[in-house]
């Protein structure tokens, strides 16, 4: 079974479909985006005493939330530290590991609700499920965008669109579930856990023993570089330490922070927002539908977003962003005033696919910046963005929601200040992008692994 996780038995065969790779990285990517879904448990997660509503002794739901911040930070942070290691022993391996982390996460919180222990659900689905999403969320980059030197963005959206909808799988999957096994003396929510650990486990095993890497020194039939490469698309390689060290990393770790500091604080509180801005007119039944709406176009967004990237360039991708991201925060005040709703919706919506489309493009922007060699690891630091904005936009979001309510601000207007604070965020991520320049040519990397990689890195994306 070793032997079968080494890179050395990934390597695909002369006449190899490379359209089959994607497909392997979604089995990873449906799987652990079910982390978008995990809200469909605090409430029965807040029951486990008294079933059908919480009683003294239950866990609190502000007890609870905290073990997707718990996750999101430990997808940061395994995804930086394990992310060299992954471009070291090949996508197989890290897959399997990654499946091994999630599935194990659901059953170790499994334990914990048995045993009502809420330290064992932090350390089941936060820590090492976390460890999970951080560890998988990598795992095909780096082999994706090699596969596709012509298409990086398109075939990295292909993928990341995987982890944007596998809420669409995961939550109602989870609801059925918990219903099928509910009973007189369970909610349901212990038996869900354990069965999502093992389906999740048998479909990460797929696309683990089913991915592929190119031979060195292959590139698409028919495929020619470019002759005059782009703005800020490189033909060198950059070393994921020295990476680390460059003022164009830390300005992309902003540009990234950023956007989704903005996207995931309003995901978060969609369904209260909608039904708070127009009080009376909004069910909680037409809030959840416009929660999975907005799912959707985060699914959408990734791939639609990540694609057009491959066209007009990562840069203007992102500076698009940015500037319609802060016309449409700005209008949202002025839409919740005037009572349209449809107003409302179609910003949001908007809004959530930049926010997937963030997440999809910013690979294909690393391997233009600092070249195909380390990519993965490199895109497992950045994502240590994502810890900081799964913390701090949920948290923006709430508290200041919280501080005016306790001041008297009628629920309809409680997210105004909100909104503008996001525009302020969104042109400093503005400002970021419009900063970023081409490494220079000190960083570059001299070695034979360079060379080797510069033989299937194309100077145009």
């Amino acid at each position: 079974m070793a032997n079968l996780l080494d890179r050395a038995h990934t390597v695909a065969p002369p006449g190899y479909n490379r359209f089959l790779v994607p497909p392997a990285a979604l089995c990873v990517h449906l799987c652990i985006g079910q982390a978008y879904a995990f809200s469909t448990f605090n409430l029965p997660l807040s029951k486990l005493i008294g079933l059908t509503k919480s009683v003294p002794g239950d866990w609190t739901l502000s007890q609870i939330v905290w073990t997707f911040s718990i996750a999101i930070v430990f997808l940061g942070l395994s995804a930086a530290v394990f992310g060299r290691w992954v471009e070291t022993v090949g996508p197989r391996k890290a897959m399997f590991v990654a499946a091994l982390c999630f599935s194990g996460g659901f059953l170790i919180s499994a334990l914990g609700i048995s045993q009502h222990q809420l330290w064992l659900l932090y350390l089941g689905y936060g820590v090492l499920g976390g460890c999970g999403l951080g560890i998988g969320y990598i795992s095909p980059v780096s082999t994706l965008i090699k596969w596709f030197p012509d298409r990086p963005g398109m075939a990295t959206g292909f993928a990341i669109m995987g982890f944007g909808g596998g809420a669409l799988i995961g939550a109602p999957l989870s609801v059925q579930l918990m219903g099928h096994f509910k009973s007189a003396t369970s909610n349901g929510v212990l038996e869900t856990f354990i069965v999502m650990g093992i389906v999740y486990l048998c479909f990460m095993l797929i696309g683990a023993l089913t991915i592929k890497v190119p031979p060195e020194g292959w590139s698409p039939e028919g495929w020619v570089t470019a002759a005059h490469p782009k703005p800020l698309v490189t033909s060198a390689q950059v070393d994921v330490n020295t990476a680390f060290g460059t003022r164009q990393f830390w300005l992309l770790w902003g540009v990234l922070c950023l956007n989704v500091t903005a996207g995931i604080g309003v995901l978060g509180q969609a369904s209260p927002m909608i039904q708070e801005m127009f009080t009376g007119r909004v069910s909680a039944a037409a809030a959840a539908g416009f929660v999975g709406l907005l799912s959707l176009f985060n699914m959408l967004g990734r791939i639609f977003w990540a694609s057009t990237s491959d066209y007009i360039g990562r840069k203007p991708t992102y500076m698009v962003f940015f500037l319609l991201g802060i016309v449409l925060y700005f209008s949202v005040p002025t839409l919740g005033r005037i009572g349209s709703i449809s107003g409302f919706i179609i910003a949001f919506v908007i809004i959530l696919s930049m926010y997937g489309g963030g997440f999809a493009t910013i690979p294909a922007y690393l391997r233009d910046m600092f070249g195909t060699m380390h990519v993965g690891a490199i895109h497992g630091r950045l994502l240590t963005a994502w810890s900081v904005a799964g913390v701090l936009g949920p948290v923006l979001v709430t508290y200041i929601r919280q501080y005016q309510l306790d001041h008297g601000v009628p629920k309809a207007q409680v997210y105004s200040v909100t909104m503008y604070i996001m525009c302020a965020l969104l042109f400093i991520g503005f400002l970021c992008n419009l900063l970023v320049r081409p490494v220079d040519q000190r960083h570059h990397y001299r070695g034979a692994d360079a060379i080797a990689a510069a033989a299937v890195r194309p100077s145009s994306a």
